[in-house]
């Protein structure tokens, strides 16, 4: 078992995040922005090479590229190619930094259809391309539960992982809890974690922890330390360490700021701060759940 997380969510620049992850005791950054809005596979080249080099002085690894690849703000209706050259800029980029996963979803689920009508055929074709071009480079593509196809309920997640050979899941503690099941008759009601995570635990191979209530009212997500939400945090950490676990446990607070959510914002040091306390917290958890061990 190894301790991660998005720390971006710690700092804008690779500095911030590196000072994160060590104050933590970390030796690990899921990627996902490098000093900015953009993307790790995105960002220009220079960018890219003073990053590695500030990681590799400090001793820390990138263990997973947080992608945009066929994210929730893509259309299945997008073309192929637009995927296609984010892969290629992505494959060379987990290369040179040693880095053997990346987080990948199924595309924005299509907003003037019915669940059963959402392309699946030209989502499994592409996903099936994207799982052989990172496994013939010898990395492993994860798929995440989140507002995409897979993250519509652990029915259709499984429909991903049947039609895509070889396909591995990173598990999102916190999405269930904001995202509508529609394994059910509208009007939908939200997911339940620990539901999803049981029927798909078979395939996890990562996971993202991350936790909270939906507020009806607002219609909003409000976001809590692990273990406080409606996410089952400690209740799935428990299952995975009893089963044997040793994988990733990735932090994803979005406390001080929401990567999908520019109006959720927090000064420098607040975010750091959080994300930071976030970390020992979760440790604290497993801890409690008597697997202190695993953490040294």
């Amino acid at each position: 078992m190894y301790l991660t997380g998005f720390a971006d969510e710690a700092g804008v620049s690779v500095e911030a995040q590196i000072r994160a992850t060590r104050e933590l005791g970390w030796h690990c950054i899921e990627a996902r922005k490098i000093d900015g809005e953009t993307n790790i596979h995105d960002i220009d080249q220079d960018q890219f090479v003073a990053a590695c080099d500030k990681l590799d002085a400090a001793g820390v690894r990138v263990n997973c590229f947080g992608s945009a690849i066929a994210n929730w703000a893509k259309q299945i209706t997008d073309p192929f190619e637009v995927t296609l050259a984010e892969v290629s800029r992505a494959i060379p980029r987990m290369q040179r930094l040693g880095c053997k996963l990346i987080r990948v979803m199924s595309y924005a689920v299509l907003k003037d259809r019915g669940p059963d009508d959402q392309m699946e055929s030209e989502r499994f074709r592409r996903m099936r391309e994207l799982q052989k071009r990172f496994g013939d480079a010898g990395l492993t593509m994860v798929h995440e539960n989140c507002m995409n196809y897979g993250g519509m309920g652990w029915t259709y997640t499984m429909k991903l992982v049947e039609n895509v050979p070889g396909l591995k899941l990173v598990y999102d503690t916190g999405n269930p809890v904001t995202s509508d099941d529609r394994t059910q008759p509208a009007p939908y009601p939200k997911q339940s974690s620990w539901e999803f995570y049981r029927h798909v635990k078979d395939h996890v191979a990562y996971v993202h922890i991350k936790d909270g209530r939906f507020d009806a009212a607002t219609g909003k997500m409000v976001y809590t330390f692990a273990g406080e939400g409606d996410g089952d945090v400690r209740r799935i950490v428990k299952d995975l360490l009893d089963g044997g676990y040793d994988g990733g446990f990735s932090m994803e607070p979005h406390l001080a700021v929401v990567h999908h959510d520019a109006g959720v914002q927090a000064s420098a040091r607040v975010r750091f701060d959080n994300y930071v306390e976030y970390g020992r917290r979760f440790m604290a958890l497993v801890r409690e759940l008597g697997y202190g061990d695993k953490l040294a």
